[in-house]
């Protein structure tokens, strides 16, 4: 049975999380705000924190306090898992590289 990449990453703000996440280690408002600036406009924290707690409860991301601060972590199966993200997203924008600007 093949997964339709839209089931697979749940839509493109787990893929932005965890592709951040995948840089360094981002506490939610700063998630918030490097995502809300590609998409021109804010996250929510009831858009981002949700977002959060369902890869947290898939184990692709985890979490660490540090005083009031949390920040957030990608795991080795979120590891994976952005790797299948991303030959997904080549598979799905194979050829277009020249014609979006």
């Amino acid at each position: 049975m093949k997964i339709k990449p839209s089931e697979r990453m749940g839509g493109f703000l787990s893929f932005f999380i965890l592709h951040e996440l995948n840089r360094k280690p981002l506490c939610g408002w700063e998630l918030s705000t490097i995502i809300g600036k590609r998409k021109g406009n804010t996250l929510t924290p009831g858009t981002i924190y949700p977002a959060l707690k369902r890869l947290k409860e898939q184990k692709l991301i985890r979490l660490k306090q540090k005083g009031r601060k949390k920040n957030y972590y990608l795991t080795k199966k979120g590891e994976k898992e952005l790797k299948a993200m991303y030959k997904i997203f080549r598979q799905l924008f194979k050829g277009l590289k020249n014609k979006i600007k």
